[in-house]
């Protein structure tokens, strides 16, 4: 499993100059990465293109090998209100995944929120709630658009670890503005600069902890560094 972007650059309809400039890189999977950057050098855009596959507006500047399906999980995203945020993961889980939707369920702490409706959680139960409609699918490539945010730190991280052990064999791309958060838990940090600099996207490699790590500070630091300077 792999991906490649070679020579990517988009523009949004009537406007001057592109969000992505001749956007090169490539990934193994599986694993999990990181897109990172600061606000307005189109992250967000660079995912859902991903997301297109190579029949998306991304066309033949992506190159996908061993992935077929691919997913686009955000932040904010809704549920239907008219059932329960529970009924709703049961009807979209497929019945062959119900023992890991059980324990997505504990892991993500929202065994007390089933029977209410997606209207009624906060913003941080909204999203762990969403993000377990995607992780119970099928699916080879995972896109984490800001989806964990309004999640407490601590949850946070026991929430990635998590994925990390139950789905080794997946591809992920985690997008968020946590600097730390991806040096420590992501393998290959793919950082995004603003078109018209000469160093449009760098591969940065993250500390890519799992359950039970020791931290090395001094590692991570460099990592961080690392990531700064590619921005």
């Amino acid at each position: 499993m792999r991906f490649e972007c070679r020579g990517l650059t988009f523009t949004y309809p009537e406007a001057e100059n592109p969000v992505l400039e001749n956007l090169n890189f490539s990934m193994t999977a599986p694993g999990f990465n990181a897109v990172f950057g600061p606000s307005g050098v189109g992250k967000t855009s660079f995912a859902r293109i991903l997301a297109g596959g190579s029949n998306g507006p991304g066309g033949r500047a992506l190159t996908y090998d061993g992935i077929s399906t691919i997913l686009y999980s955000y932040n904010q995203e809704r549920l239907p209100g008219w059932s329960s945020t529970g009924s709703h993961l049961e009807k979209v889980c497929p019945s062959k995944n119900s023992d890991l939707k059980k324990e997505l369920i504990k892991i993500f702490k929202v065994d007390a929120l089933l029977a209410s409706r997606f209207s009624q959680l906060s913003m941080g139960q909204q999203n762990r709630m969403n993000l377990i409609r995607y992780l119970i699918q099928d699916f080879d490539l995972l896109i984490l658009d800001e989806s964990l945010a309004n999640v407490d730190e601590a949850l946070r991280e026991t929430i990635v670890l998590a994925i990390k052990e139950i789905f080794p064999d997946k591809l992920f791309l985690y997008i968020s503005h946590n600097l730390m958060e991806v040096a420590r838990f992501c393998k290959d940090i793919l950082v995004l600069s603003r078109p018209g600099k000469s160093k449009s996207a760098v591969v940065v490699q993250g500390q890519d902890y799992e359950t039970g790590y020791t931290a090395a500070p001094k590692a991570i630091d460099q990592s961080m560094l690392e990531i700064m300077n590619a921005v």
